[in-house]
């Protein structure tokens, strides 16, 4: 009637244009990036370039790990991505230009044995925090927000995770919690720094 196509009912689509009219994605990789400029902005889009993803429209979405989701390695999800693409990410930054700070960013993944149900993710970024323990904490909080989820009766939130993780991985609830960190530490000639760790989308 006004030179649009009728609306497409999902009833009548594949399993594959179902998912996709959905918006539930079926990929997900992982990367993460650095970069250093005299500018803030610079220095983002250069961690951007870094992790491989500055061609891409970022849209930030929160943190849930969509059921059955194929995790694929960093250089083959760099491949799927075009230039200008809407591409929706977890994603944590953290900046500063103060001399000698120590900065770091996180996202955390708690992944269910039961490919039917959602996992989690977590965005994390701190200051004066290593690689490792930014990732552990990261990881931590998606996997107490899982675990949390699953109705366990004796579950602890204010205990740290490696104390309760071998409870759950043993009752076969949750199959994998993973992190992807980036930390720097900001030069001493006033230039800023950005670390970016992400989680990326793919339908």
């Amino acid at each position: 009637m006004n030179g649009q196509p009728p609306p497409v009912s999902p009833a009548v689509l594949s399993p594959q244009q179902a998912q996709l009219y959905k918006l539930v994605p079926t990929k997900v990789f992982f990367t993460k990036g650095v970069g250093t400029h005299k500018e803030e902005l610079r220095s983002y889009e250069l961690a951007l370039r870094d992790a491989g993803i500055e061609k891409c429209n970022l849209v930030h979405v929160s943190s849930i790990f969509p059921p059955g989701c194929k995790i694929l390695p960093r250089n083959e999800g760099i491949k799927e991505l075009i230039p200008g693409m809407i591409t929706y990410c977890v994603i944590a930054k953290c900046s500063s230009n103060e001399p000698r700070r120590l900065i770091a960013s996180s996202v955390g993944t708690a992944i269910p044995a039961d490919e039917n149900m959602y996992g989690y993710m977590s965005e994390h970024h701190a200051y004066g925090q290593t690689d490792e323990f930014a990732g552990d904490y990261a990881e931590d909080l998606a996997a107490k927000m899982l675990a949390s989820t699953m109705g366990f009766p004796d579950f602890d939130d204010s205990k740290d995770w490696d104390e309760i993780k071998k409870v759950y991985q043993v009752k076969d609830k949750i199959v994998k919690t993973m992190n992807m960190t980036q930390s720097t530490i900001i030069d001493s000639n006033g230039n800023w720094s950005t670390v970016v760790s992400a989680a990326v989308f793919l339908f």
